[in-house]
């Protein structure tokens, strides 16, 4: 699945972002969610789709197996599109999973 094959367009995503009083304004990011494409397990998106919903173990670099992100993973995306003669993308964002406070 590609972004134009989606349910709702990028227009209507950003209507329904702002009908909610959020401003946007020139550079704002808006995340459209798991975008995966349609030619099997590599194309997929997200651990949960790589995982089959847990259901399958994913081999990681280290050796190790898993089925879901856990506490201390450090999560990057990266993303782009290339062209002929150009890429446009919006480099690396990264994150570390932190525990839940509220169940410590």
């Amino acid at each position: 699945m590609c972004i134009r094959d989606r349910y709702y367009s990028m227009a209507q995503q950003l209507c329904h972002h702002s009908l909610t009083g959020c401003n946007m304004r020139p550079g704002d990011l808006l995340g459209t969610g798991t975008i995966s494409g349609d030619s099997g397990p590599e194309s997929f998106g997200s651990m949960l789709e790589i995982s089959w919903k847990g259901t399958r173990t994913v081999a990681m670099p280290d050796g190790s197996e898993r089925k879901f992100i856990k506490n201390g993973d450090n999560v990057v995306m990266r993303g782009a599109c290339h062209g002929d003669g150009y890429t446009i993308g919006f480099g690396e964002c990264s994150g570390l999973v932190l525990p839940n406070p509220l169940e410590q």
